[in-house]
């Protein structure tokens, strides 16, 4: 009898996430995880291999790529703006960026 792992599958939307914890058999795939947890069904709009990349635990990772046990598969979205063009944008109207909230507050 194979052995079986533990992993999660995570796809975040804007202001939520859906996390899914599933049992595959060792030698499973990153694609075969997300097939697996349903989440294709549930968002028809993620394209593995097209727009959505994927990662597991914040590092890029191929759709097959073999898992291991207690692995965290994350789908990721498509970036709106390419965060180097926004900074260069930025910097050539002269804005600069803040850190923070806002204005410090004197004590």
């Amino acid at each position: 009898m194979s052995e079986f792992i533990e992993i999660e599958v995570v796809y975040a939307l804007p202001h939520q996430q859906d996390t899914v914890s599933l049992s595959l058999p060792e030698g499973a795939t990153a694609r075969e995880a997300v097939e697996a947890s349903g989440l294709l069904l549930k968002y028809p709009d993620i394209d593995i291999g097209g727009r959505n990349k994927l990662g597991v635990y914040a590092r890029p990772a191929r759709s097959d790529t073999v898992l291991r046990d207690r692995d965290r598969v994350e789908i990721y979205r498509p970036l709106i703006a390419d965060p180097k063009a926004v900074r260069k944008k930025r910097a050539e109207e002269g804005k600069t960026m803040k850190k923070g909230g806002g204005p410090a507050q004197e004590a």
